[in-house]
């Protein structure tokens, strides 16, 4: 089951699993570097094939064909919420922060269980953010000390 419902009043909620990551770099930096979408294909390595702007929207490569992006704006908390509109029609919201810890910060992306999706293919979507997630901090770690 890829949702949960309350039927005594019709709420449904879908299946999330909250991943996170510490990484021993400034959020500021960690939020400058995710922020910038042609960054996209340097760290999301396992969804993003290529990143090109098409009259003022970001258009990314995927397996399952092209996407638009929409990121949420710069702002002064960490927020970089973002969605994807499939040419299919289908749209999945991806919630995404980076929280100050410290000297370094920890990066939170929440994967959410879309109705379509096996549970099998929800588990392997879970590992392929993890190992991204991982790619970032293995980019990113080593500019922690620069100014």
């Amino acid at each position: 089951m890829t949702f949960s419902v309350n039927p005594s009043r019709g709420h449904w909620m879908l299946r999330s699993r909250t991943l996170s990551i510490s990484i021993q770099a400034r959020s500021s930096k960690v939020y400058d570097f995710v922020s910038e979408p042609l960054n996209l294909p340097l760290w999301a390595t396992t969804f993003v094939h290529s990143i090109k702007e098409t009259r003022g929207e970001w258009v990314i490569g995927t397996a399952q064909g092209p996407a638009k992006i929409h990121i949420a704006p710069k702002n002064d908390f960490g927020i970089l919420d973002h969605r994807l509109q499939f040419a299919s029609g289908v749209e999945v919201n991806v919630p995404m922060r980076v929280v100050p810890n410290g000297d370094g910060c920890e990066v939170l992306f929440t994967v959410f269980h879309q109705p379509e999706m096996t549970d099998e293919a929800y588990a392997a979507d879970i590992k392929l953010v993890e190992q991204d997630l991982q790619t970032l901090k293995t980019l990113l770690e080593p500019i922690r000390n620069l100014h």
